[in-house]
């Protein structure tokens, strides 16, 4: 199973970006799936995670600028990201908890992209 992420970049505050994320390979069902960051000299943080049945969980930092949406049918998932701040700089990954059998869960975790607010 791979997932592979896509959308960041350099963007001024204020603005948007949409990151993506595409889960491949051997896949029974993809369960929760979720977006977590990493700033330079900081620890990775979840900064939101979404059931399968579309619960949503987002860290109090991004809670009402950013909103995460799957497509069970596509296995992909993404987060939208408005009215970004220069502390949302960071690599931001997604993740995946991926059921390759009926018995066997495994977490994956995609390549991280890099997201940059600039002041």
């Amino acid at each position: 199973v791979q997932l592979q992420a896509s959308g960041g970049g350099s963007v001024q505050a204020g603005g948007s970006l949409r990151l993506s994320c595409t889960a491949s390979g051997d896949i029974f069902r993809i369960n929760d799936m979720g977006w977590y960051r990493q700033a330079p000299g900081k620890q990775r943080e979840l900064v939101a995670k979404i059931t399968r049945g579309g619960s949503t969980n987002y860290v109090d930092s991004v809670r009402g600028r950013f909103t995460i949406s799957r497509d069970n049918g596509k296995n992909m998932q993404y987060l939208q990201m408005n009215s970004l701040k220069p502390e949302d700089t960071a690599v931001y990954y997604c993740a995946a908890d991926v059921q390759v059998s009926p018995n066997y869960e495994y977490h994956y975790w995609g390549q991280g992209t890099l997201v940059t607010v600039s002041s």
